[in-house]
């Protein structure tokens, strides 16, 4: 073995068999991870199995980048009844804290995604396993995709949830925003903001998000340390980077939740459509979370597909035909027009302010026209900076914006959503909209 590979528990043989995997039991979740290194960095892991499928292919869970183990706790039982588990956190991702090699101390930041997955593969020959399904949820779909298509000859199954080949213009303008915020140290804005990204909150009467887990995510987020923002940074500038995720050639699943605004159903359908052996499935009253929303529906999905059985049975799953996929509709939410669609854009703490008219709007954004074109200048000027200005029946609030275009033609703008207040008040004021513009028609 490589000099440069050390195991901290057992060196296996070169068939990883009995001695490899722990039996599973209830207390499993508590045990620390067990730990590999490769030429100073980490890769920490657990491998569980249930005595009547140990023998079965494994199933990869490639962490993402807030999963922990703990994640996947409810998750793995069902998983059993198609073959052992592998969790995997490779570096500053998970719950691997680690942002710097113990060798070389280099940053994980030169760990691009597709290095990351390289790493993957060196491991499996490392314990010795020759094939593999693997299953990578949002950020850890395109580590996923990666492993896929550097070492094909190790695939089984894949399954993906949360993916897109390219990332979008306002996908990225959403996480440079993050950025922005975490850097300034308003973790606050900060914390709501990720999980308003990350969370459909225009859809939560449908995905039945719990507030406790909502108010934990936050907490998580706001309450960052150090290292953890480090790796936060890391992880978006990694994704930031990203120009294309290969197509795996493998039998693959790609899902994701009805209602994701983060990766959205379209670009999913988009992915899958590209794969030779593909089938694609929604979880119906979902978003970008689906494990934590639906957890039941969707570790019944993903067990199915593992089992070579027909999903389109699955209960609370959505299935398309390849026609329906190309034809999706590609935008979430229904823009509206305003009643009164004149009001006006200012710059954030000051009280400099141009008049614009609101063409439609909803939750997520807005396209607004200037009144006076001379100020299309001062807009494109400050494009994190303005706010638009609505009145609803408790007076005049105002919902930060982030300019996506800004030219003769008009402007469209992404709504920021850093607090939860505001975006709870943008979602009222829109459905009183809706009820008021509907109740005219009808009159």
């Amino acid at each position: 073995m490589n000099s440069m590979i050390r195991m901290d528990d057992e060196i296996y043989p070169n068939d990883a068999g009995f001695s490899f995997f722990d039996m599973y039991n209830k207390n499993s979740f508590k045990q620390p991870p067990r730990v590999t290194w490769i030429e100073g960095w980490k890769i920490e892991y657990m491998a569980i199995a249930d005595p009547a499928t140990m023998h079965n292919t494994p199933i990869v869970i490639v962490g993402g980048a807030f999963q922990n183990f703990n994640s996947y706790k409810y998750c793995v039982e069902q998983l059993f009844e198609k073959g052992p588990v592998i969790l995997i956190d490779l570096p500053s991702l998970g719950s691997n804290q680690q942002i710097r090699n113990r060798d070389t101390g280099e940053s994980a930041g030169i760990l691009e995604l597709p290095e990351l997955s390289r790493m993957l593969g060196q491991w499996l020959d490392i314990v010795g396993i020759s094939k593999v399904s693997v299953m990578g949820m949002s950020l850890g779909s395109v580590v996923a995709s990666c492993f896929a298509a550097q070492r094909p000859e190790l695939m089984d199954r894949m399954i993906l949830m949360g993916v897109m080949q390219k990332t979008r213009k306002s996908w990225r303008m959403l996480l440079e925003e993050s950025l922005m915020l975490m850097k300034e140290q308003r973790m606050d804005e900060f914390g709501q903001a990720v999980i308003l990204y990350l969370v459909n909150h225009a859809k939560l009467d449908k995905t039945r998000m719990s507030p406790t887990a909502k108010r934990l995510f936050f907490k998580q987020m706001a309450q960052f340390t150090e290292t953890e923002q480090e790796r936060y940074e890391i992880n978006c500038n990694r994704l930031l980077r990203l120009e294309n995720v290969p197509i795996p050639q493998c039998k693959t699943l790609v899902a994701c939740g009805q209602f994701d605004s983060f990766t959205l159903p379209h670009e999913n359908a988009n992915f899958a459509l590209q794969c030779p052996d593909m089938q694609f499935a929604m979880i119906a009253n979902a978003d970008h979370v689906p494990q934590l929303q639906r957890r039941k529906e969707t570790m019944n999905l993903f067990t199915t597909f593992l089992k070579e059985q027909d999903i389109s049975k699955v209960e609370g799953i959505i299935t398309l035909t390849r026609e329906e996929m190309l034809h999706m509709e590609r935008r979430g939410e229904e823009r509206i027009q305003l009643v009164d669609s004149h009001t006006q854009l200012s710059l954030c703490g000051r009280h400099e302010t141009v008049a614009v008219e609101v063409v439609d709007i909803n939750y997520f954004g807005v396209h607004i026209q200037l009144i006076d074109a001379q100020d299309l200048n001062f807009v494109q000027q400050h494009p994190r900076d303005l706010a638009l200005h609505l009145s609803d029946e408790e007076g005049e609030f105002q919902v930060e914006c982030l300019i996506f275009e800004a030219d003769q033609n008009g402007i469209r703008a992404l709504f920021k959503h850093g607090s939860f207040d505001v975006a709870d008040r943008l979602l009222k004021f829109i459905c009183a909209q809706t009820q008021t513009v509907e109740m005219l028609e009808g009159v």
